[in-house]
């Protein structure tokens, strides 16, 4: 089953040029997607349309076979989690409140306090927090943790969402190596449609079953790592010499000017 569907989509801030053109590809459900690209390429622009942030200019994002803006925002919000690169300094919640708002989506009122969630939701959150590594900070103040502390607690929350997509900006930028290759190993075992941006190439050839790079607003390649990251398409996406061992058990990627 297709879960998420972008077919002819143009999008670019009003009255300027288009910063996506002509974006078409489609997500089945368990499918790992790493966007991949130079900076400035679209990669942030083309998850914040995935994720009902921006609507298209042009074209139709589908979101479970539905058009994502003729859906509700807590309908959309019930299938598709989104995890941003920034990260907010302080809510002026600890991580156990920050992590229960995954839970916002699914209530039918606001009356429920952040701070004791019931049924449900309580052990949903403690297993989203214990997953994460987070249990032992559960009532620390979110402003108050390092920045890779935060980044877990971000996907916590998203994970207590219980969505069927999860949608991740560069996920492992603050983390270190061992929270980076836990982190990846999780979302692997998710068994959840994860569609995520990463500037590490290693990571995004050993991690993901599918790669797609953009190159100035546009799709360049996509396919299996082993297809869509060559040393032609790199080149270009990048504007430097490439050259990739494959020796190895994963690739090795090296660039020149």
């Amino acid at each position: 089953m297709t879960l998420v569907e972008l077919s002819g989509v143009f999008w670019g801030p009003k009255g300027q040029p288009d910063i996506l053109s002509d974006i078409s590809f489609a997500v089945p459900e368990g499918q790992i997607l790493a966007i991949c690209g130079a900076n400035g390429a679209g990669k942030s622009s083309l998850l914040r349309l995935i994720c009902r942030h921006h609507a298209p200019n042009r074209g139709t994002v589908r979101l479970l076979g539905r058009d994502l803006w003729l859906m509700s925002a807590p309908e959309a919000a019930r299938a598709l989690a989104a995890v941003p690169q920034e990260q907010p300094g302080e809510f002026g919640l600890t991580v156990r409140q920050i992590v229960a708002l995954g839970r916002l989506p699914h209530r039918r009122g606001w009356g429920a306090g952040l701070s004791t969630p019931d049924g449900t939701d309580a052990a949903l959150v403690d297993a989203a927090l214990h997953r994460l590594d987070l249990a032992p900070l559960a009532h620390r103040a979110f402003g108050t943790l390092s920045g890779g502390a935060r980044q877990r607690v971000m996907i916590a929350r998203a994970l207590a969402q219980e969505p069927r997509v999860i949608v991740l900006d560069e996920p492992t930028n603050h983390l270190d190596i061992r929270h980076r290759l836990d982190l990846l190993a999780l979302l692997r075992g998710l068994g959840l449609t994860v569609i995520t941006t990463l500037h590490d190439l290693t990571l995004a050839a050993d991690f993901a079953d599918r790669v797609l790079v953009l190159h100035e607003g546009r799709l360049l390649a996509d396919g299996p790592p082993e297809t869509a990251l060559t040393e032609t398409v790199l080149a270009r996406a990048f504007r430097v010499q490439a050259r990739i061992d494959r020796s190895g058990a994963m690739p090795r990627f090296s660039f020149h000017l």
